[in-house]
């Protein structure tokens, strides 16, 4: 234990804020170094540095759905190694086993690096990025319709890919004959590796810096200092006990709905989430790692206490998760885990579902929830080369006390994620994007009304293309709060070049395109907020203006009459005015 009062306050936080900055710095690293872009452009990764525990003190992040996998990771290589005495200098750990150490899916590669100052295990480096290949039945190695974990791709049991400084060629081979885009996921492994070694460097540059003593009592300050932030925001929370239930709506093989349910419980000093009672898990692959459900109960977490915090492992020692080993939430080998973000994203949100109605500055109504991904692979019309998208959609969020849902944003699970720019994608794949809109619905009316979805058309170029489309809350639309109304589902359809219409579907499998046809991405509209007559007239005129409702909804939904020339006020409905008389009363 180190007393950080007996430390120069001033160094402690520049210590502190120079940790920080690692974690940005090994995050721009990998964005910049990497082959594939998803990761370049998504930003589907995140990096971080440990202690030597395996305690989380910084993390720049991409997906708000890695939240805490890296210290799951870390500990994992402790457990397994540490007791052997064979963590060495110049080791590097690689792992992507989804029922622990951090796990999501097979796609999602973790690699971890110890870092060692004068012969000491002073802390570890690790990251976590999407591959665009680890191999499996379906091109892009995750797909909607496996029935287990051998179907979805390359397995690493925590194993090493660097040992001692040399390279495990023999593994790195069997990745190259495995994946079918081999240059993109050996490009990114080396992207990943020097990510690790800029913590390396940067840690090791801190401890030579400031002295052993310093940094360590820096790391406690930090951690207490995040653990201390969580308790006091937590006393300002109403105690009580919440719950809330929903659906996942299928498990993409004709399995489903399942349902799911949470009891929060809020004390002065404790947050926890009771999952127990839920469905188990499931034939398909919408199974999640309990590593997943953490870290989607920690994103709302974080944002009913403090949005703003830096994220490291004391923040989340309030935080309490439970639920049933072998369920939907926290599957066991070999169920599985290809769309685990299905599961995951529907337990952060059961939470988020719960405490709306009693944290309205903090939690807006439900958004469109789905990571929303597509994968769609063919030949290009130029090279005919073979081609991969894969990437996650933007949709509609919820609306919240005094302000409209977000429009044409990502779900809770990507974070601070990205499209791939149409330019880009026009470019290096056999697609045209023939549109990128809002999804004007006319949903999730509300006092204040939900962000709109969105509509993304790409037009194949070539034969036999092959698109995998997930496409969750396809069933159950986003939940509107305070007698708002509820969202619109997330959906695609398929227009053949002759002009036929296939769909709407939430959930296919390897759908042949050929040249000419269109596949249609509809994402959900998000929830409203309040009744939907308390709307100010001039807020129905605009939207009306921009094409959100019709004139037609504004009449039934908000109870406002418009000049259809002009959109000028001819009158209210004697619905609206009961409703505005007893609120003035």
């Amino acid at each position: 234990m180190h007393d950080c009062k007996q430390q120069d306050p001033f160094t402690l936080e520049i210590v502190k804020d120079t940790l920080l900055s690692i974690g940005d710095e090994m995050f721009h690293t990998l964005a910049r170094t990497s082959m594939s872009p998803i990761i370049y452009e998504v930003l589907d990764f995140a990096c971080g540095l440990t202690d030597h525990k395996g305690q989380l003190l910084t993390q720049g992040n991409g997906v708000a759905g890695f939240i805490g996998t890296l210290s799951y990771m870390v500990k994992d290589v402790l457990s397994r190694y540490s007791a052997k005495g064979n963590i060495n200098q110049g080791d590097i750990f690689i792992i992507n086993d989804p029922y622990g150490g951090g796990g999501t899916h097979l796609s999602d590669v973790g690699l971890v690096m110890p870092i060692f100052h004068e012969g000491e295990l002073i802390g570890f480096s690790a990251n976590k990025a999407h591959w665009t290949e680890v191999g499996g039945k379906d091109v892009g190695s995750f797909t909607n319709d496996s029935t287990d974990i051998y179907q979805e791709g390359l397995q690493f049991p925590c194993i090493k890919i660097v040992d001692s400084g040399k390279v495990n060629e023999p593994l790195v081979e069997m990745i190259k004959s495995n994946v079918r885009f081999p240059d993109l996921s050996i490009g990114d492994m080396w992207a990943q590796i020097a990510a690790l070694k800029i913590g390396e460097k940067r840690f090791n540059e801190l401890y030579d810096k400031y002295s052993k003593e310093t940094v360590a009592a820096t790391v406690e300050l930090l951690l207490d200092q995040g653990e201390k932030m969580a308790r006091k925001s937590i006393m300002n929370l109403p105690n009580g006990v919440y719950t809330a239930s929903n659906y996942i709506d299928g498990d993409g093989l004709g399995n489903g709905p399942f349902p799911i349910q949470v009891k929060v419980t809020i004390t002065d000093d404790q947050f926890i989430c009771d999952f127990r009672g839920s469905h188990p898990q499931v034939p398909g692959p919408v199974n999640g790692s309990y590593t997943t459900l953490v870290t989607d109960v920690r994103t709302v977490f974080l944002a009913i206490t403090n949005p703003s915090q830096d994220v490291n492992d004391g923040v989340f020692r309030p935080l309490e998760v439970i639920t049933d080993k072998g369920s939907i939430f926290s599957a066991e080998r070999p169920a599985p885990v290809s769309n685990y973000w299905e599961s995951g994203s529907s337990g952060g949100d059961l939470v988020w579902q719960a405490l709306a109605p009693i944290l309205p500055t903090r939690l807006t109504a439900g958004h469109f929830l789905s990571v929303c991904s597509v994968t769609l692979a063919g030949k290009h019309p130029d090279t005919e080369d073979d081609f991969l998208i894969v990437e996650p959609s933007v949709g509609g969020w919820g609306a919240g006390i005094g302000q409209d849902g977000a429009r044409g944003q990502f779900c809770i699970g990507d974070g601070e994620t990205y499209n791939i720019p149409v330019e880009v994608a026009e470019a290096r794949y056999g697609v045209m994007v023939d549109s990128y809109r809002l999804r004007c619905d006319g949903k999730g009316a509300g006092e204040y009304i939900g962000g709109s979805g969105v509509i993304r058309s790409y037009r194949a170029m070539t034969d036999g293309q092959m698109a995998t489309v997930t496409y969750g809350r396809h069933l159950y639309a986003p939940w509107g709060v305070d007698g708002g109304e509820e969202g619109s589902s997330n959906e695609f359809a398929v227009i053949k070049n002759n002009g036929e219409v296939d769909g709407p579907y939430g959930v296919y499998a390897r759908y042949p395109l050929n040249k000419g046809d269109v596949l249609e991405l509809r994402t959900g509209t998000g929830g409203g907020y309040g009744n939907p007559f308390k709307r100010d007239v001039s807020k129905v005129q605009q939207d009306v203006k921009n094409g959100y409702f019709s004139i037609i909804d504004a009449k039934e939904k908000f109870g406002v009459l418009l000049n259809p020339e002009t959109l000028e006020l001819v009158g209210e409905t004697k619905e609206r005015l009961r409703v505005r008389e007893a609120g003035e009363q």
